[in-house]
């Protein structure tokens, strides 16, 4: 099934790229998908597919600075407030959604940097959904680092400007999770086992690049909110959140964030917190040798919500 491609008017005025994957008949619910960081909403049609031949009408915007959204100005938000935006961005798309189909149960599901945006959405818009999906979760740096993270996005903003490449931090982040697959194929081995599907990536012009100062600015700001507790405050107590990742995955799997996630999402007071972690898969779970429990486990557990 071919996606429709259309474009939402954010608030702002800025022109968002959206995919739509709407079932034959009538949908049952409606699932939000934010992509994850240097990627786009076209990599995740396996599972919009798989979604919609189920009954789902599935909506994945491509986000500001990536994909079709990005007009020429790839890694980079906004001029303030840039992770917030794409949240909103997410929100009115979703807000639209339920217009068109209304009553039906709203569901998000991000990965990686999606799940971070997923994370500062319920945080603000949770009692509007009837679960969440956090796939590639991203364990925040250590404090010392983060905190030097911050710093030079923030210099980096002042002097080069905040469109300016961060190579620095693209090597802080992208180029070390990569340290743990030696010798390497690619420098991008930490995202899947599978690789054709790494070299679908590489091959990719809107994969891989290499995000801003304001980019580092705004989603290290996103990431130091969040553990520092906005993100676990006030949130309603019976939303259900599925939280999955490769065992192997150096962005949070690896390290054990899956648990330390879920409980902090324990002890806010929420009742329904299910974990998973698939031994030996890497980054990109959806993209992963074992793909298809993957998916099965996410869309049994999005259809056991209904």
């Amino acid at each position: 099934m071919r996606p429709t491609e259309f474009t939402h008017a954010s608030s702002d005025g800025k022109t968002v790229f959206v995919r739509s994957w709407l079932p034959a008949g009538g949908p049952k619910a409606i699932l939000l998908v934010a992509h994850g960081m240097a990627e786009h909403s076209a990599r995740y049609e396996r599972l919009a597919a798989a979604m919609s031949a189920s009954g789902w009408a599935v909506y994945a915007p491509d986000h500001r600075g990536h994909g079709r959204t990005a007009e020429g100005a790839l890694g980079w938000l906004a001029e303030r407030d840039g992770f917030a935006r794409v949240r909103d961005d997410i929100h009115e798309i979703a807000r639209d959604a339920a217009a068109e189909y209304p009553g039906l149960p709203v569901f998000l599901l991000g990965h990686s940097m999606g799940s971070v945006l997923a994370e500062t959405y319920v945080a603000a818009y949770g009692s509007e959904l009837s679960g969440c999906v956090l796939s590639g979760v991203v364990a925040p740096p250590p404090p010392p680092i983060l905190a030097l993270a911050r710093l030079i996005a923030a210099l980096g903003s002042a002097f080069k400007g905040q469109k300016a490449p961060a190579v620095s931090l693209h090597k802080m982040s992208f180029d070390a999770s990569n340290k743990d697959f030696q010798p390497s194929r690619t420098a991008v081995d930490w995202l899947s086992r599978d690789s054709g599907e790494v070299d679908k990536y590489v091959a990719d012009p809107l994969c891989g690049f290499v995000c801003s100062f304001g980019f580092y600015r705004d989603f290290l700001g996103a990431l130091s909110s969040i553990y520092r507790g906005a993100g676990f405050a006030g949130l309603p107590k019976a939303l259900p959140i599925f939280i999955a990742a490769g065992a192997e995955d150096p962005v949070g799997g690896a390290s054990g964030f899956v648990s330390i996630l879920a409980d902090k999402y324990k002890s806010a007071g929420l009742l329904n917190v299910e974990t998973r972690l698939y031994p030996g898969a890497r980054h990109e779970i959806l993209n992963e040798t074992n793909r298809d429990e993957v998916l099965s486990d996410i869309k049994s557990w999005l259809e056991s919500r209904l």
